[in-house]
């Protein structure tokens, strides 16, 4: 269609230039006057030319719908987050039912490792709770970082801060009074985790440097991060440690004393700059590689709709980098 055009000028010129020779032969020239020239009349091509616009595609759900029931158990500190991204999972994809159980580290490790769940949560790595064959026959997959804080009774007034020196010193039984650190001439009363639980292993590693805690004065020992929040909220002197989902949810928050630890406050900014050390990764463990509906929840997990939006952003952190 160009082409065409570009001979039909030239044409018109070449006639044009005989025109103006045989004019200049005559004596007297008389100029026309300028025809105003009319407005081009598209041809048929080019009145019938199309536009073709490629349909804009709708884009594709991230996430990856899988039906089946599966059913997950272990550490309490990680329920809340799991509970919550079962929940918005199941509401996304129905036909999909995820259960998720508590017990501890220790409990949801041998429970996979068994085959009686098809995830264990857990604070800690399987090969401190599990034999290295067992360990080595499950599969890691890390989904946030988390932290634990220690808190206590209302009734323990003027202590903000503990050391870990001071930590060590309570949890080991030195300490047995909180005047002994700044508080009320109150006794300490010890609540711990069973030996299976994960936060137990982890504050005991990171806080208490493996020391061996202490066996006599007055202490309990409770099953669940709940149970613990709940007992400390009601036993004079109590102290221990939970997770920053208990200890920030608005109903826990008012009824406990959260300290420092060393001077540094308990927050997930401070747990990701690494500035306060009582944190770990989240572990959710397989027996070997996941499939199905098991599968699709772990890419769920890792993947935006909980990375960037279910992660309680003052409770758990994205997965560390």
């Amino acid at each position: 269609m160009i082409k065409g055009t570009r001979r039909f000028g030239a044409l018109a010129i070449a006639a044009a230039m005989i025109v103006t020779a045989c004019s200049s032969s005559a004596a007297t020239t008389t100029a026309a006057p300028t025809a105003t020239p009319a407005p081009a009349t598209p041809t048929a091509a080019m009145a019938s030319v199309a536009v073709s616009v490629a349909p804009v595609a709708t884009p594709a759900p991230t996430t990856n719908c899988v039906t089946g029931t599966i059913t997950t158990s272990g550490s309490t500190a990680l329920q809340p987050l799991i509970q919550d991204a079962a929940t918005a999972y199941a509401a996304e994809c129905p036909g999909a039912t995820i259960t998720v159980n508590g017990g501890g580290s220790g409990t949801g490790l041998s429970q996979v490792l068994a085959g009686s769940v098809n995830i264990g949560e857990s604070d800690v790595l399987a090969n401190t709770k599990l034999a290295t064959p067992d360990a080595n026959s499950l599969v890691d997959h890390v989904v946030c970082r988390q932290g634990w804080i220690v808190v206590t009774n209302l009734d323990v007034t003027g202590v903000t801060n503990l050391t870990t020196q001071q930590n060590q010193d309570i949890w080991t039984g030195k300490d047995t009074n909180w005047n002994q650190v700044g508080g009320p001439d109150l006794p300490i009363v010890l609540i711990f985790r069973p030996s299976s639980s994960g936060t137990r292993a982890t504050f005991k590693k990171l806080v208490l440097n493996g020391m061996t805690e202490a066996t006599g004065g007055t202490t309990l020992t409770l099953d669940t991060n709940g149970a613990v929040t709940t007992a400390i909220t009601t036993t004079k002197g109590a102290v221990s440690v939970i997770g920053f989902s208990y200890y920030n949810d608005p109903t826990n928050k008012p009824l406990l004393n959260g300290l420092q630890l060393d001077g540094t406050d308990a927050t997930i900014a401070n747990v990701g700059s690494g500035t306060y050390k009582l944190a770990a990764d989240g572990n959710l463990y397989t027996k070997g590689d996941a499939t199905g509906l098991t599968a699709a929840f772990l890419q769920y997990m890792v993947g935006p709709e909980v990375q960037g939006t279910i992660i309680p952003k003052d409770s758990y952190g994205p997965i560390s980098k």
